[in-house]
């Protein structure tokens, strides 16, 4: 079931001037350290690569139901990636101790995060889903559904 959905766009050049005229204050409040040394291994795209990870902050709120208040500090969510390069979403703090709050019982949540830059934006889509832990056990097909093994020559 989801539990709940987000969406933000951010301007690149908006953040790559709050980073020229705040720099490390700004960048070390938002980002994680994991998520600077990704963006510090993209000098190209240093500004995009902030300007997802920003937006998919303020997607991610949204779909906890709450924005950017309300406890939740920016890097109580960070974005990291898999080897094949798809992003995923981490939660701490009182951002992790939400999405549990959130999630019913006998459930588990999985954070869904999707991200896209196009100069001069950036967007990111955030869909929180709770997935049962035991998954219901079904019952095998009966003999003349079942797949047959081919015929041996």
């Amino acid at each position: 079931m989801i539990l709940g959905i987000g969406s933000d766009l951010a301007n690149i050049d908006r953040i790559e001037g709050t980073i020229a005229r705040f720099g490390a204050r700004f960048l070390t409040r938002v980002f994680t350290a994991q998520e600077r040394a990704k963006a510090d291994s993209r000098p190209r795209a240093l500004a995009a690569t902030y300007a997802k990870r920003w937006a998919a902050k303020e997607a991610c709120s949204k779909a906890l139901g709450t924005g950017l208040r309300m406890g939740i500090a920016w890097r109580d969510m960070a974005v990291s990636n898999l080897w094949t390069g798809q992003p995923v979403m981490h939660l701490s703090g009182w951002a992790a101790e939400r999405l549990a709050h959130m999630t019913p019982a006998g459930h588990g949540a999985v954070v869904h995060v999707t991200l896209t830059d196009d100069y001069p934006w950036a967007q990111a889509f955030v869909v929180i889903e709770a997935l049962p832990l035991c998954a219901p056990v079904v019952p095998p097909l009966p003999a003349q559904h079942a797949p047959q093994d081919p015929p041996s020559s």
